[in-house]
């Protein structure tokens, strides 16, 4: 299936790797087209085949499925160019979750989806979230969900839901490395274990941790109890964080959602208002 990227920045470059790491994808099936031509330059380099566009029109000329991999301040001057050259099969896929469906589907007559990946695609694992346009037939639908399903687990959304499933399935590897981040320099500090024996026990629990949720059975409640014993050493350390962090997950929701409507606002500045 022929993929289009316009944009190989950091989120593009990344799923591009995953499609071939995976095999969804081969390089000869990929065009991708950045403002900045050496990056997508890169990618052709490491691996041959990979077709560089010389223009967003490029990209979507040559493209069944093309993935915007841009900046929400982006998006107008990229749908102007490319506006008059989508087609009703297509498929044209957002990763930005403050530009809207009816947005897009309001300047482009193709079919339209939002997906919101995380950087745990890259490992082939973790959530895809999908939501989808009016516009999107049956078999369009089948065919990004499958191609998705090869580098994570696609999960469909409402859009109203897309800020608090980015906070936990896209933000929350940010979230849990800065709490693992101080969880071990502070091991190091406070007990003179070294980093590296620190970070390497810190990570397997993660990856045990996981497997646990997701496999053993366990909900984050009853793996906190099973481990936490009544009056023991577990059962201290949860007091100390039950007094310290209080309401902090709930100003982490409030201050992420502010900047969510702030972009939200940006964006609707430039685009056309979603039909009613």
């Amino acid at each position: 299936m022929n993929t289009g990227f316009i944009g190989t920045g950091s989120m593009g470059s990344m799923l591009i790797e995953a499609f071939l790491r995976s095999e969804a994808l081969l390089p000869q099936e990929i065009t991708a087209f950045n403002r900045t031509s050496a990056k997508a330059e890169q990618l052709a380099q490491r691996y041959p085949g990979l077709r560089i566009a010389r223009s967003n029109k490029e990209v979507v000329l040559e493209s069944e499925i093309v993935f915007l991999c841009i900046k929400p301040m982006e998006y107008k001057k990229v749908l102007d160019e490319i506006r008059d050259f989508t087609d009703p099969s297509q498929i044209v896929v957002s990763i930005t979750s403050p530009v809207m469906l009816g947005q897009l589907e309001q300047l482009l007559n193709c079919q339209i989806a939002k997906v919101i990946p995380s950087i745990t695609n890259f490992t082939l694992g973790g959530a895809l979230l999908c939501m989808f346009g009016e516009r999107v037939s049956a078999a369009g639908r089948d065919d990004l969900l499958t191609l998705l399903a090869n580098i994570g687990q696609p999960i469909e959304i409402e859009e109203k839901l897309t800020r608090v499933s980015s906070d936990i399935s896209s933000c929350g590897p940010a979230f849990l490395a800065y709490f693992l981040e101080h969880f071990i320099r502070a091991s190091v500090e406070e007990t003179g274990i070294n980093e590296q024996q620190a970070s390497a026990l810190a990570a397997q629990m993660l990856v045990g941790t996981g497997k646990l949720l997701t496999e053993g059975g366990f909900t984050p409640e009853t793996l906190r109890q099973r481990v936490s014993v009544p009056g023991g050493i577990t059962a201290e350390g949860l007091r100390l964080m039950e007094k310290e962090l209080k309401d902090m997950f709930n100003q982490l929701f409030r201050i992420t959602h502010a900047k969510y409507d702030e972009d939200v606002a940006k964006v609707a500045s430039l685009l056309p208002r979603p039909a009613e």
